[in-house]
């Protein structure tokens, strides 16, 4: 969708979008266009269910005496609670309500409510941004829609006074709404085009962002010693690979340790010979969503640029069975030269990231590291699909992904940490095994993690019941939702810039 800005008019336009507050208070520019149309927006407000809560919307179809195809009243909500989330929701709101319409162009009228704190650009900037969310689509396959099946809505127009501002603004919202797409377009591919060789090579796209990439082959992850991840890619013909990608954005303090963000990139996961059941299997093309988001971040991090010095790690393989599957039983010894009793071929996440984690803390000593990974069925049955777990050795580095995650509507819940869950995973023929039991299973999950960071500040999320939506929501289009992306850039841009 093409979002524009321009200064406000109430002419010249197929749909025009402006604003009510809660209780039934129109903006000025309703107000006016209320009073031309002999009160027509006030009448439709009294006789329906409409009362100007945050995201309602009421449409009136050519009103007498007023130049516009329709008009849109658009809920604004009371307005001290108005701040860029939420404004970031009103742009979602429009495209919900219009991107079907027939109506390809559409322009709103930007007044922030008696009490709101932000600029009246900055609301402008923030609902273009959640406009570009909502408006998302993978039509890529989709070659028999027809013209009726398709979203109309081409166009929005943001019409605010600061125009220059409100631009400046959106700049740096789009950058990061390029990052949420990418992430979005990755765990959207299905399996049989996305493999970890062509991954690697998409990945590779971001040099021309600005970042470094290197791809490490199997050939060379087998001669460094990274047996974990090796040992899972073995029963697919795909070989594995971890690719680096590095932003070095601090310019002149460009000798400061990086952060680090390190992500789980099973391309399928059949389970191998542990393998599961059919049914939902095909869900398995995004369970390389911890690493969607990781590439996602870095280009939105280069995209706006970012000054920090960050690196990005992804660990590439596809899970299969075959006859040189690993089998339950194995033991593998992992680049930190820990050994692995393999008990489920099924938990393969966590192998993949053990040898990641360790290569990332070893080679780059950085400020923290943050992995993402769809690890656990269990987290799911603990939190649903609405909230990411967080597990983290570092309090502080846990506050603030807290507070990140509130701040963009991608929320994380902390979870226990304690050494009882370590016990879980004690194997009696090698350092570890890979599962721990039925009881607590993202917990093990995360402590068998623990077990790479060296004692590095260190956070885990467990994304898996929040990287795919079946329903939508007021920023998420079906399908795949990019949570994590606007998370860690946030706690970028909050601690660690400058």
């Amino acid at each position: 969708m093409n979002i524009t800005f321009a200064k406000p008019s109430l002419t010249g336009t197929a749909t025009l979008v402006v604003g009510c507050a809660e209780g039934g208070t129109l903006t000025p520019s309703a107000a006016r266009l209320d009073k031309t149309s002999g009160g027509a927006l006030s009448k439709a407000v009294a006789h329906a269910r409409f009362t100007g809560k945050a995201g309602q919307t009421l449409t009136l179809m050519a009103p007498a005496g007023v130049k516009a195809g329709r008009i849109v009243l658009l809920g604004l909500g009371v307005g001290k609670a108005l701040d860029g989330l939420a404004a970031e929701k009103l742009g979602g709101a429009i495209v919900a309500a219009l991107a079907m319409s027939g109506e390809s162009r559409a322009a709103v009228v930007v007044e922030k409510p008696k009490g709101c704190r932000l600029t009246s650009n900055e609301v402008a900037a923030q609902i273009g941004h959640g406009a570009r969310l909502r408006s998302y689509r993978f039509d890529k396959y989709r070659t028999k829609q027809k013209k009726t099946e398709k979203p109309s809505l081409t166009r929005l127009t943001v019409m605010c006074l600061d125009v220059a501002s409100a631009r400046a603004a959106f700049k740096l919202a789009e950058a990061l709404a390029e990052g949420v797409a990418l992430t979005r377009d990755l765990v959207s591919e299905p399996a049989n085009v996305l493999t970890p060789p062509v991954y690697a090579k998409e990945i590779r796209q971001l040099s021309r962002d600005g970042i470094d990439v290197e791809v490490l082959n199997e050939a060379r992850l087998k001669r460094m010693g990274m047996g974990a991840i090796v040992g899972v890619a073995q029963g697919s013909q795909y070989g594995a690979h971890i690719v680096v990608m590095r932003w070095n954005g601090a310019g002149a303090r460009g000798n400061k340790a990086p952060v680090a963000f390190v992500g789980k990139g099973v391309t399928f996961d059949t389970g191998g010979i542990s393998i599961k059941p059919s049914a939902g299997m095909e869900d398995m093309k995004w369970d390389m969503g911890g690493s969607a988001v990781v590439v996602g971040l870095m280009r939105a991090l280069a995209r706006r640029k970012a000054k920090v010095n960050a690196v990005g790690v992804v660990g590439l393989v596809e899970n299969m069975p075959s006859g040189t599957a690993q089998r339950p039983g194995d033991v593998v010894s992992s680049y930190s030269g820990q050994t692995i009793e393999i008990l489920n071929t099924d938990a393969e996440g966590r192998l993949v990231l053990a040898d990641a984690l360790w290569y990332t803390q070893s080679r780059f000593k950085p400020r923290f590291m943050v992995d993402l990974a769809t690890l656990t069925g269990a987290i799911i049955v603990s939190l649903g699909n609405y909230q990411a777990g967080l597990f983290a050795n570092d309090e502080k580095l846990s506050r603030r992904l807290v507070a990140a995650g509130k701040a963009v509507a991608e929320p994380v819940w902390p979870m226990p940490m304690d050494d009882h869950y370590d016990k879980l995973i004690k194997s009696d023929i090698a350092d570890m095994k890979n599962i721990g039991g039925r009881g607590g299973g993202s917990v093990s999950a995360a402590k068998f993690l623990e077990r790479f960071v060296n004692k590095v500040p260190w956070a885990h999320l467990d994304i898996a019941g929040v990287t795919w939506t079946k329903e939508g929501s007021e920023l998420v289009p079906k399908g795949g939702t990019g949570f994590g992306v606007r998370l860690l850039d946030r706690l970028v841009a909050d601690h660690y810039e400058g």
